[in-house]
């Protein structure tokens, strides 16, 4: 597919624009396929789309994941595409992962000072803004059926063999900004791993034929 009138804030539209497709290795587009082929169905018979992102302490990559795709499918103005995220345990969404998308231009909002807060994060004037906080798969926040369930992380792969009402189940993983909290390269590295996925997911989205 590709975009038409968007009305992405312009800072995260500036950068979805600038994001390079071609540098996606052929090996990580065919781990991408299967997320592809199950849109793409879904679009070919104007059924809605449900994704839900997964991994261990659903804190980073996929928050991550989750407000790309939504932002993504945003831009190329698909409906009905309905984004989630979830771990295998819940734990909060990392402050680091709030900073980075803030740099990027989403608007960021913490609604609950807890210890595992509420966050609105917003990417477009108009749209309701995503919900973020860390919540397991059983979460009423999440799906119960009819979605595909992304593993963002080796030990929720591991960890999750099936996902209860998942209509297919596909790792899709990213290296962890984990590794890099409390170094001088930590803001660096989130950043990087944030424009990776939004990156890949962008390659997803727009090989959709309408």
């Amino acid at each position: 597919m590709t975009p038409t009138k968007s009305t992405l804030f312009p800072e995260i539209e500036n950068l979805t624009n600038s994001l390079n497709v071609q540098s996606i290795s052929e090996d990580r587009k065919a781990i991408l396929q299967p997320l592809i082929e199950f849109m793409q169905l879904k679009l070919s018979n104007d059924q809605t789309i449900r994704i839900n992102f997964i991994c261990t302490h659903n804190s980073r990559r996929s928050h991550l994941s989750q407000i790309w795709a939504q932002t993504i499918a945003h831009y190329f103005e698909l409906k009905n595409v309905y984004c989630y995220s979830a771990g295998t345990e819940a734990t909060a969404l990392f402050p680091m992962v709030a900073e980075t998308l803030t740099d990027s231009g989403f608007q960021v909002q913490k609604l609950s000072d807890t210890s595992n807060p509420v966050y609105s994060i917003k990417y477009a004037e108009n749209e309701h803004p995503i919900i973020g906080f860390s919540k397991t798969l059983d979460h009423d926040f999440n799906p119960k059926s009819d979605f595909i369930a992304i593993m963002t992380c080796d030990s929720a792969n591991e960890a999750c063999p099936f996902v209860t009402g998942a209509e297919k189940r596909v790792p899709i993983t990213f290296e962890d900004p984990k590794a890099f909290d409390n170094t001088p390269q930590q803001k660096e590295k989130y950043m990087e791993r944030s424009l990776q996925i939004a990156t890949e997911l962008h390659y997803a989205f727009s090989q959709l034929k309408p």
